[in-house]
């Protein structure tokens, strides 16, 4: 009896069944960034807490190679934490804290050059600044609304910092505990997969974040350094800023590298805050060429490119928090779909061989060899 001839030929087929797989796995990430934004009071403290696990993984496994206890070197892992980004907060707001003044300062003389040279522009801004209690008794009510907002604000940070805290300490204490009941919760004939999947997007994840630790500890070294050159107040707690933002890749270290060229604008003048600028600007192009493309496409093992479009995504998804997890995220997904591909069959048994092309040297006019 013969056969059927099939609908489609066998390309058409698979590229049909392709398309399906990628508009199924685009619903499904449109519906788990839908459900996350709507639960980003829990998602948020654990995304922190994976990658402040994969910070901190080597530190831990350090501390247990010297067989101190896992609970007691999970904790020391989490104290030294709290010690370094308390210390690193305390410097950035205590030299803040001591050029404030001079910064509004400089804000007013900024504003009467302007005035000088632009007329009511600059008029406009001395004004705000003199003017500042009529404002206050005008808006009374509008920033006793956003004080208020600030303070639930300061409140919902310090909750979601504790409890990715708490979760670093079990992340990092009992790993392989978790690791077990991730390939238990999957079918037994895919749970060593869902495993290796598992694995290999930490590891993307952990190299993301030892990267960019690597990429901002030099943007605030050399930040700090042309800040002491030219004699900054204040230029450890800036550097440690430029540090905490540089985790927010190409834009973080200039986002947080401009409080220091307000700083160097007050306290040293103008030409030196220009100078301070120029620094400024001269690192984050050593960052945008040399450092992202020479340390994160082999950390991460990403193009730049996609990168710069994870960023960009992230920012539109989720804003400031997205930006800071849209890369490790895509190089999670990548990391899985590289697992994915490593367990698929090289070819379909079934499938009869390919003829050879045109230019196949087994046969250049398309036959089969030796015909």
């Amino acid at each position: 009896m013969p056969s059927t001839p099939p609908l489609l030929p066998r390309a058409a087929s698979r590229f049909a069944a392709w398309c399906g797989v990628i508009v199924l796995a685009a619903a499904v990430g449109a519906v788990v960034i839908w459900l996350s934004l709507t639960l980003k009071a829990v998602v948020t403290p654990v995304l922190l807490a994976i990658l402040g696990t994969a910070l901190l993984g080597p530190v831990y496994g350090w501390l247990v190679r010297l067989k101190v206890n896992r609970s007691i070197a999970a904790f020391l892992t989490c104290l030294c934490v709290v010690v370094v980004v308390g210390g690193a907060g305390y410097i950035v707001v205590n030299a803040l804290v001591d050029t404030g003044d001079q910064i509004v300062a400089s804000v007013r003389d900024a504003a009467k050059t302007l005035s000088e040279h632009f007329g009511f522009a600059g008029t406009s801004l001395d004004d705000l600044a003199s003017n500042a209690k009529s404002l206050l008794s005008r808006y009374g009510a509008t920033a006793a609304s956003e004080v208020v907002n600030g303070i639930s604000l300061v409140a919902e940070l310090i909750a979601t910092a504790v409890l990715a805290l708490l979760l670093i300490f079990f992340f990092l204490r009992d790993a392989e505990r978790i690791a077990r009941a991730f390939r238990s919760l999957a079918p037994a004939s895919t749970g060593e997969a869902v495993e290796a999947m598992a694995r290999h997007a930490f590891r993307a994840v952990a190299g993301f974040m030892h990267g960019t630790t690597l990429i901002a500890l030099i943007d605030a070294v050399c930040i700090t350094a042309g800040l002491l050159i030219l004699r900054v107040p204040g230029a450890f707690g800036l550097g440690a800023l430029v540090f905490v933002g540089a985790y927010i890749p190409f834009v973080g270290a200039l986002l947080s590298g401009s409080i220091a060229v307000l700083v160097a604008l007050a306290d040293r003048g103008v030409v030196i805050g220009l100078w301070v600028l120029a620094v400024l600007i001269a690192v984050e192009a050593v960052e945008g060429h040399l450092l992202q493309p020479l340390i994160q496409s082999r950390t991460v093992q990403m193009h730049p490119a996609v990168i710069l479009l994870a960023i960009t995504a992230g920012a539109g998804t989720a804003g400031i928090l997205g930006t800071l997890l849209a890369v490790p995220l895509t190089a999670a997904a990548l990391g899985v779909l590289s697992e994915v591909r490593a367990r698929m069959p090289p070819s379909d048994p079934g499938d009869p061989p390919a003829p050879p092309s045109p230019q196949s040297p087994d046969g250049l006019d398309g036959g089969a060899p030796g015909s």
